[in-house]
Parts: C-alpha cells; sequence; structure tokens
C-alpha cells in the first residue's frame, strides 16, 4: 500500500498521485514523504519524462501533516531530540526544494523539468506547502475547497517552507493573514491573493498542457533569480521596516504573548527576510524546531486536533448502540437559548419544533434563526434558496401537540426546577414512549431535575454555551438514572450539529461551571481585597484566555452571578466562600447588572462598546492605597482556581476522560489554549511543582487552594495526568 503511486504517459508527462489508502483526506506521514521522494527522482532522471503533474486521487488534494506523527516527533527523535527534530525537517525541505529546482542548473537556471500541481479540492497545511515549491499551481473550480495554512491554530507554524515561500511570494503584510491568522479562502479568492495561479474546471488538464508547453524561464521561482525583492520591502527597506514593525505590534497585542508559535513564526520571517532562500530555510527550520520542543505546541496538537478529533467520533459513545442520528427534535423555550439550538438543528437537517408560550415568542425565537441567515446572504454563505429550505424545517408554535414524533426534546425553559418539572410531565404526554428528554441547564442537577420525568433512563443533561451557533462545545450530563441509548442519542445529535461533546457525571455545577466560577470568584475576590483591575483583567489576557473574569462577569450578567451565589450558599451552608459576595452584591445593588445594562466592572457607551474600568470600584475598594501583589501571583490565584477543580473533578468522577477535561476547558470557556488544557497544564509544571505551589498559595490565601489527594499522590510517586490516564483514554 502506498500514498503515492507514479504513471508515465506517451506525451511524456509523469504524474504522481496522492491517494492515502483507506483515508477520506490525504494527510502526509514520513513513509509518504519518502515515496514522493522516490517519485520524483524517478521522473528527473527518465529522459523521456518532459514534466511532472502532481495530483490526488481524491475529491480534496491535501488536510495536511498526519499531526499524531507531529504529536509525538518529539519523543521520537532520539538522545537529541533538538538535533533529530531540525534534521528531519531539513529533510522536508530537501525535498520540496528538490521538486522546487527540478533538475536544472544552479548556475544558469536551465535544463529544469517543469512541475505543476493540480488541486482538485482543499489543501492546506503541508498540503498547500508542496504545491508552492512546484513552478504552477492550478485548482478546480470549487467553490467549498480551502486553501491555506492554519498551522498557527493549533500552536506551530508552516514549517515545510510554507513560511518563507508564501512570505517571499506575496511580501509579508500580504501573507500575514494565512500565516498569523491560520486565514483559509476559496480557491478564488486564493488566486485573487496570489497564492495560487489558476482555477480551472479540470486542473490536471490544465496542467498538462502547461507542462508541454513551459520554458526555462517559467519554471524558475522569482527567488532564484538575479535581483529578486521581497515584494513590499525587506526589513531595512523603508516600507519594509514598517510592515514589520506593525506585524510585530499585531502579534502581541492579540496574544500578548502567550503564544510561543506566532512569536517564533515572525521571527523566521524576520531574520529569513533578510539572507538567500536556502539560509531562509534553515532559519524556518530552527524556529520550527525551537517550537516543537515547546511543551505547548505538544499540548496543543494533542488536545487540539487529537484529542478532539477522538471526541468527535465518538470516543466515548457506549459501545453496543445502535446510531441514533436525529430526525425530528423539540426545543422547549423560544429565548435566546431555544433560537440558537433550533438554528443548528434546522442547519444540520433536522425537522425542529420550536415551543414557547406565546405565539409572538415563538415567532421571535424562529426569526432569530431568519436574521442569521440574512447575515450569512450578505457575506455570501448562504443563498435565499438555503435560508428558505431551512426555515421551512422550523414550527414555531404554541402548540405541544406539535411535539408528536419527536425523537428528541431539548427543554431550554426558565432556570427554575419547578418550571422545569411542570414542563417534564406535559411534555411527556404527548411525545412517544422511545423520546429522549434533554434538559439545557448549566447549574441545576440532572438527577434532581429527572424526578420528574416518568423514565429517568430517558433524561439527560445537554448543557450548551452560549451563543449556540458559535460556541463549539457541548456538555452532556448523565443523571444517576440515564441510560446508555440517552448519551448516544445526545453524541449522535452534538456530531450532527458539528459540535465537540464531552460527557460528564451529575455534580454540582457539572464540570465547565465549575471551573468557571471559580475563575470569576478569584478575580472578583482580588477586587475587593483592593487589587488593581486592570492588573487582573491584563494577568487574564497574558495567560492567553480571550477576556478577563471581570469582563466574564459582565458578559454573564452580574445579577446571574448573585443568583448563583445565593443558591450556592443555601445549598452549601458554612462550607459556603463567600469571598466575591462583597463586590458582586456591591455592583447588584447599584443596579450595575453588566453589559446588559451597560454598567458593570466596565463602563460602556450607548452601543455597548466597553470603555474602561468603572472608576468607582476603585474607589470603594481603595486600589490606590493597596500595595500591588506581582504579576506572577495574581496569575497563579488565576490558574490555580481553573486546574484544582478540575483535578477534584477527575478525582471525584465527574470527569471520566481526562481528554474531555482538557478540549472542553479550552472550546468550553477559552482556558489559556497554549497550555493544552488545565491537566495538561499541570502535567507541563509538573505534579510535584503543582502541590508545593498549592501549599504556597493555600497558606496565603486559603483553604480554596488545598491540594486535592490525587494530585499529592501523583507528586509523591512522580506522576503525570496523561501518563497515568492518558493510554486508558486512549484505549476507551
Amino acid at each position: 500500500m502506498t500514498d503515492f503511486t507514479l504513471s508515465k504517459d506517451q506525451d511524456g508527462i509523469a504524474t504522481i498521485t496522492w491517494d492515502c489508502p483507506g483515508k477520506s483526506m490525504n494527510v502526509m506521514n514520513l513513509e509518504a514523504l519518502q515515496e514522493l521522494s522516490d517519485a520524483v527522482d524517478d521522473a528527473l532522471a527518465d529522459d523521456a519524462v518532459k514534466g511532472i503533474v502532481i495530483t490526488s486521487g481524491k475529491p480534496d488534494f491535501a488536510g495536511g501533516m498526519d499531526l499524531n506523527i507531529l504529536a509525538t516527533m518529539k519523543g521520537s527523535a532520539g538522545d537529541d531530540p533538538a538535533r533529530g527534530l531540525f534534521e528531519g525537517v531539513m529533510q522536508m525541505h530537501a525535498l520540496l526544494r528538490k521538486i522546487e529546482r527540478a533538475g536544472m542548473d544552479p548556475k544558469t537556471n536551465k535544463g529544469g523539468k517543469p512541475i505543476a500541481s493540480a488541486l482538485p479540492g482543499t489543501a492546506v497545511g503541508i498540503g498547500l506547502e508542496l504545491p508552492l515549491a512546484t513552478h504552477r499551481i492550478f485548482a478546480a473550480t470549487n467553490p467549498k475547497a480551502k486553501i491555506g495554512l492554519p498551522e498557527i491554530l493549533i500552536g506551530i507554524f508552516p514549517g515545510a517552507g510554507g513560511t518563507t515561500r508564501m512570505t517571499r511570494k506575496l511580501g509579508a503584510m500580504a501573507a500575514s493573514p494565512f500565516l498569523l491568522e491560520g486565514k483559509l479562502v476559496d480557491p478564488k479568492k486564493a488566486k485573487g491573493a496570489g497564492i495560487i495561479d489558476e482555477v480551472v474546471d479540470d486542473p490536471v488538464a490544465a496542467a498538462r498542457d502547461w507542462v508541454l508547453t513551459a520554458k526555462d524561464a517559467d519554471i524558475v521561482k522569482p527567488w532564484d533569480t538575479k535581483g529578486y525583492k521581497m515584494p513590499g520591502g525587506d526589513p531595512y527597506h523603508p516600507a519594509g521596516y514598517m510592515t514589520f514593525v506593525g506585524a510585530n505590534a499585531m502579534v502581541n497585542g492579540k496574544t500578548k504573548g502567550a503564544f510561543p508559535a506566532a512569536r517564533a513564526l515572525l521571527s523566521a520571517v524576520y531574520e529569513g527576510a533578510q539572507v538567500d532562500f536556502d539560509t531562509a530555510l534553515r532559519i524556518e527550520a530552527r524556529w520550527f524546531t525551537n517550537i516543537l520542543m515547546n511543551p505547548t505546541s505538544t499540548a496543543m496538537i494533542r488536545s487540539l486536533f487529537v484529542n478532539k478529533e477522538a471526541l468527535d467520533k465518538g470516543a466515548v459513545r457506549p459501545e453496543g448502540v445502535p446510531d441514533q442520528s436525529v430526525k425530528k427534535v423539540g426545543v422547549l423555550g423560544a429565548g435566546m437559548m431555544g433560537a440558537g439550538i433550533a438554528l443548528v438543528s434546522a442547519q444540520a437537517g433536522m425537522e425542529v419544533v420550536l415551543i414557547d408560550q406565546t405565539q409572538e415568542n415563538a415567532d421571535r425565537g424562529k426569526a432569530y434563526s431568519e436574521t442569521y441567515m440574512d447575515k450569512s446572504i450578505k457575506r455570501g454563505k448562504a443563498t435565499p434558496e438555503k435560508k428558505e429550505a431551512m426555515l421551512s424545517r422550523i414550527t414555531a408554535t404554541t402548540d405541544l401537540s406539535a411535539l408528536a414524533g419527536c425523537d428528541l426534546i431539548i427543554e431550554a425553559v426558565f432556570e427554575d426546577p419547578a418550571v422545569k418539572a411542570e414542563m417534564t410531565q406535559k411534555v411527556e404526554a404527548v411525545i412517544p414512549d422511545d423520546c429522549i428528554f434533554a434538559t439545557n441547564t448549566s447549574t441545576l442537577p440532572i438527577s434532581d431535575l429527572a424526578k420528574a420525568s416518568k423514565r429517568p433512563d430517558q433524561f439527560i443533561g445537554i448543557h450548551f454555551f452560549s451563543p449556540v451557533e458559535r460556541m463549539m462545545l457541548v456538555e452532556i450530563i448523565k443523571g444517576a438514572e440515564t441510560g446508555d441509548r440517552a448519551v448516544a442519542k445526545s453524541l449522535d445529535y452534538v456530531r450532527q450539529i458539528r459540535k465537540t461533546p464531552i460527557v460528564v457525571n451529575d455534580a454540582r455545577f457539572f464540570y465547565a461551571n465549575r471551573c468557571i466560577i471559580p475563575y470569576i470568584n478569584e478575580g472578583v475576590r482580588m477586587v475587593g481585597e483592593g487589587i488593581e483591575p486592570a492588573l487582573i483583567e491584563h494577568a487574564a489576557q497574558m495567560l492567553g484566555f480571550p477576556v478577563g473574569p471581570l469582563q466574564l462577569n459582565d458578559e454573564t450578567s452580574i445579577d446571574l452571578g448573585v443568583k448563583i451565589a445565593k443558591a450556592t450558599k443555601t445549598a452549601l451552608g458554612n462550607a459556603y466562600d463567600s469571598g466575591a459576595d462583597e463586590v458582586l452584591f456591591w455592583l447588584f445593588d447599584q443596579g450595575r447588572l453588566g453589559r446588559k445594562t451597560k454598567s458593570g466592572y466596565y463602563d460602556y457607551d450607548e452601543s455597548g462598546k466597553r470603555l474602561g474600568i468603572y472608576q468607582g470600584l476603585r474607589d470603594k475598594f481603595d486600589t490606590a492605597g493597596t500595595e500591588q501583589p506581582s504579576l506572577i501571583d495574581v496569575q497563579h490565584r488565576l490558574m490555580f482556581s481553573q486546574v484544582l477543580e478540575a483535578v477534584r473533578a477527575l478525582e471525584e468522577g465527574v470527569l471520566e476522560d481526562i481528554r474531555e477535561g482538557d478540549v472542553g476547558a479550552i472550546l468550553g470557556w477559552g482556558f489559556a489554549p497554549w497550555s493544552g488544557g488545565p491537566l495538561s497544564w499541570l502535567d507541563m509544571i509538573g505534579a510535584e511543582c503543582a502541590a508545593d505551589r498549592c501549599d504556597e498559595l493555600q497558606a496565603a490565601y486559603g483553604d480554596r487552594f488545598a491540594c486535592p489527594p490525587l494530585l499529592r499522590e501523583m507528586a509523591e510517586k512522580g506522576q503525570s495526568f496523561y501518563g497515568r490516564f492518558g493510554q486508558k483514554a486512549a484505549a476507551a
């Protein structure tokens, strides 16, 4: 079985076809690289071959490098991993440079064979880096295809020459959205940007025609010609200088220094722009090795690709349960959450019944989907026909009898146990006996809510994050009596709406909110201690969190925080920690409820734009008269307040799989993506170091930082979370 096959025809064209056996998408691995190298050598050495076309035997060209290999490259690089990685990367560069030079004379640039790439569909990662090394790129007229270099999104950067070639082809400014943001575009836009050369109906035929007529001058890359100048200017050209200054400011402004790959990429571009092309490739390889040696890349690849992909494919789905794909879903409650659930369900092709107390409310919930589709049409991502088809799948009504025939109910009514219980009983009277009933709650125990059901084995929690259409995580919560079919149904539904699921056991706040609430509370508590709010917010952003705890509280609303605090105090009694209440209740009493009232920890203008920290907060809690702590202390309080809850969730069996703990944290509330998640971060710093830091934080700030017994045990045994639990998770 081979990934690359070589065929030669009577016209003198050698066609190298990439077609990974048993896979829907081509991905590159080390064996395939050698096969490609051998095929290129064969074609270049054959005098009967006039030129080469590299294409795919699949509808798409390639999805990039096999990240399972990247995730383990460091561990398999020998006793000197940095050298091993660098040499491995340079072998890739040598192969692509061989394609680029195509046998031409190094002095005259003549005598080479034209090599074209023909892309039938999507080409990303090394699936674009390879074509960039060919002499002309032909892409099919396929608006669904994606072209780009998304490596930065998983903690690395294009390291097989993509960084250097893209920059020299487009210039640093034009290349930056594709390199620093991982932007993907369709073939037409890729041609407009200068990434590919032609968009045609039959790229293989067009590539063959070009190969047969190409001249020596057509196959020499600009950077291999005398007098080449980088588009937009090199770093010491006046225009280029401003580009690099601006790029540096942009990267640090967006990442706050928390993502090493972005800094490394910018360094590779800056340094490489000042030297010849081959030296630039060595510089790129050096920085790429630097990132592969950094534990952040391993953690991000593992969580955001390997683990996420496993969860998306049903890694935790109960065995032996047949397909439970949803055909008709009933959504109870047409507020913002219910409207969002109806939208994503209809987008996935399901029939949707959207129920509310009044027809006006139900219609408003359906109108949410209409507005969404109108915006998509304006952006060119949808058509009026698709809008009409989607809206026709949503029935907005007050009539519960319309739920007949539903195979899944998702209840999203007011967060009140009595209201939910009444709705459960009314709906169960009209739905089929085998219909699964799911409640969308963020805090109420599923086992308690299931008491209102006649069939608790078919009762489950499905916790969506807001806004539903944008957030990628869905938390599935098993009650004490929830059966396997309910779990499988929920997982299959989440797969249908193209989101990532985690499955957890029932406990107060489940998993996500169990970690989010301490994060918010720790930030609020620090305000009450007189710590400068801007220090708290910036400390969080410098850790890679999308928003600080105070802004997050403004977004989720302060009155909701007060409600949760009161309910938690009632439930926990003397065990309740009231450290954040002084600040929270003070803002609530002032009517500052967050963004929705345009006043909270922040001031807002009439449009809802944040203007800055509310000065009254500083005055009330005397930030000016308080000695401020170190940045690292603030950051550790914010981090440990979350990661210790993740450990306790694992310890108590709320989390059954550590992959869900890490993936859920990143997708659910943006937990420091560079870290790979809370359990990956603890592995990064080491259990012994984490336990010692817990002791220091507990002594300084209280028992909420007490080291969990599981973490203490792991520290004493020298264990890591992925060393202890990772193999079990992967085998599940």
